[in-house]
């Protein structure tokens, strides 16, 4: 008894000293990945909760308190949303604290990329005190990230135009005959994937029979979308390339088979109802896989963003040259500044819309918490929130391509 206490002893201390050694290597450098970590982390949390918390939170009198024991799908959903405004609440705390950061030497600099320990704890038990909090504040929280989700799709859009675009020039960038043949097969591929999808999209949701025609409006309006892309895009004026606008299309094609797929299970025009399980989990998976893939590619650009993360006074932020020649009182002042090179702020505002957006992925947007303790049908919310991401998504792409025509001294 005595050795195995010891023993325990033993691996308890060298697994804290691993854990203090780890987070005393996070350097400046190493910091965004480290957030993308945490949050990976927090993923991970939820959907092992999810699996295996509902008998646990059966017992719990404050969650469990219906005449009726609800489902274990309810469970299931409180458990992610529990952990999810944990999550939320961690971030949320870091981009009020990190409002007005501008110079390496506000203290608040520190803070952002130090203290690891005490923030993986702080976040530990956020996480845990979110489990004492009462049914309606996570009811709450659910319809809040509905709308935040909404807004990350949004700015997941921004971060997809700034990928395609920095891909599209950096392959025409290398001015050679093989990287211009590649171009136009991707292009092609995800062309052909978008015209494909969307045969599968009128088998799947407008049945022979029934009368869909919401569903045929926003297949049709999608292709419409993928059309005007590929006009506007190889037109002289505007001289944009074929890539970018093959991959938004594509994209757009997706969010119309994800809203599409949102439809009540018992609506005449969904056609996936009968697989509903099957479709929800690849559904699920892709969305979580876009989601951490968007998180990390913010959290890699944001030190070199000149357009979304970037404040007016860094360095990165493209400002203007002076007029006259600095001297070297001027050079020094600057030095001894040091301007942030991106918003420490808008950078954890991403991680807060993206855990309410994880959320709704793992609860599949389709069960409720609230009071009665019954699964609620918010089907066509979900389907909306998607279908106008998607148009949003054409809007900003198209107006990418021909905003330089209307503002010729401004860089997009």
């Amino acid at each position: 008894m005595w050795a195995a206490s010891c023993l325990a002893s033993c691996c308890a201390s060298c697994a804290c000293d691993a854990c203090r050694t780890a987070v005393s290597g996070i350097s400046r450098r190493s910091a965004r990945i480290a957030y993308c970590g945490l949050f990976a982390l927090s993923l991970i949390v939820a959907w092992i909760l999810r699996e295996v918390a509902a008998p646990l939170l059966e017992k719990i009198p404050w969650i469990s308190h219906f005449h009726e024991t609800p489902s274990r799908e309810w469970f299931e959903t409180d458990a992610v949303l529990r952990v999810s405004l944990g999550n939320f609440l961690f971030f949320t705390t870091l981009a009020v604290l990190m409002v007005g950061v501008k110079s390496q030497r506000d203290p608040r600099d520190s803070l952002h990329h130090g203290g690891w320990m005490m923030k993986i704890i702080c976040w530990f038990l956020l996480v845990v005190f979110m489990f004492f909090l009462p049914n309606e504040i996570i009811a709450l929280y659910e319809t809040s990230s509905k709308f935040g989700s909404g807004l990350f799709l949004l700015i997941q859009v921004v971060l997809l135009l700034d990928f395609v675009h920095r891909w599209n020039d950096t392959w025409v960038g290398y001015d050679e005959r093989f990287w211009y043949i590649t171009l136009f097969v991707v292009s092609l591929v995800c062309y052909v994937g978008t015209f494909s999808f969307s045969g599968l999209l009128f088998h799947w949701f407008t049945p022979s029979g029934q009368d869909c025609g919401l569903n045929t409006f926003f297949i049709v309006m999608t292709l419409i979308f993928a059309i005007v892309f590929a006009v506007v895009a190889l037109h002289p004026a505007v001289n944009g390339s074929i890539l970018p606008a093959s991959v938004i299309s594509l994209y757009c094609m997706y969010l119309c088979y994800s809203g599409l797929a949102s439809e009540p299970r018992d609506y005449e025009c969904n056609g996936l109802h009968k697989h509903s399980r099957a479709v929800s989990t690849g559904t699920v998976t892709f969305g979580l896989l876009t989601t951490v893939l968007s998180v990390v590619y913010s959290a890699v650009r944001a030190g070199s963003s000149t357009t979304l993360l970037s404040p007016p006074s860094s360095p990165r932020a493209g400002g203007e040259k002076p007029l006259l020649p600095v001297d070297r009182a001027d050079d020094e002042e600057k030095e001894k500044f040091k301007p942030v090179s991106y918003s420490y702020s808008f950078f954890h505002i991403i991680f807060s819309l993206a855990s309410m957006y994880s959320a709704m992925l793992l609860t599949g947007w389709t069960t409720s918490v609230g009071g009665s303790g019954k699964p609620v049908d918010v089907g066509w919310p979900s389907v909306w929130v998607r279908i106008i991401t998607g148009w949003a998504t054409a809007a900003l792409y198209i107006w990418s391509l021909v905003a330089p025509l209307f503002f010729p001294d401004r860089e997009f």
